[in-house]
C-alpha cells in the first residue's frame, strides 16, 4: 500500500488559520505556530465577549428602566413588582426603548404598575 501523505491536509489547516490570523501583527500573521496561539486566544475573546454582550445589554436596559422610573416617582424593584401585579409582560428591552423613545407610553405603564401595588390584596401583602 503506498504511503499516505497529509500534505493537502495540513495545507488547507494552515492556510485557514493563516487566514483567520491576517491583520495581525509582525509573526502572529506569517508563522504558523504563533499564528495559531493569536488565533485561539482571539476565538477565545470572541466567545466570552457574546456571553459577556448579553449580560452588559441587561444592564444598560435596567438602568435606562431605572432612570424613566425615577422621572415617574418609583424605583426600579417597586415598578418591576407593580409590573407583574398588574400582570404586564413586557420585558427589559422594550421597556427600555419605550423609555428612551416614548416617555409618556412608558409613564402610562408606570401608573399601572403603581396601581396594582395600591390595590394589591391583603393576603398578597401579608407575604
Amino acid at each position: 500500500m503506498p504511503r499516505a501523505k497529509r500534505g493537502n491536509k495540513r495545507l488547507e489547516r494552515r492556510k485557514k488559520i493563516l487566514a483567520l490570523a491576517k491583520g495581525y501583527r509582525g509573526t502572529k500573521s506569517k508563522l504558523y505556530r504563533s499564528a495559531k496561539e493569536s488565533v485561539e486566544r482571539g476565538l477565545n475573546f470572541a466567545y466570552t465577549g457574546r456571553k459577556l454582550k448579553k449580560r452588559d445589554f441587561r444592564k444598560l436596559w435596567i438602568v435606562r428602566i431605572n432612570a424613566a422610573c425615577r422621572l415617574n416617582d418609583m424605583k426600579y424593584s417597586q415598578f418591576i413588582h407593580g409590573l407583574s401585579l398588574a400582570g404586564i409582560e413586557l420585558d427589559r428591552k422594550v421597556l427600555a426603548d419605550m423609555a428612551v423613545k416614548q416617555p409618556d407610553a412608558f409613564a402610562a405603564v408606570a401608573a399601572q404598575a403603581r396601581d396594582a401595588i395600591a390595590n394589591k390584596p391583603a393576603a398578597a401583602a401579608s407575604h
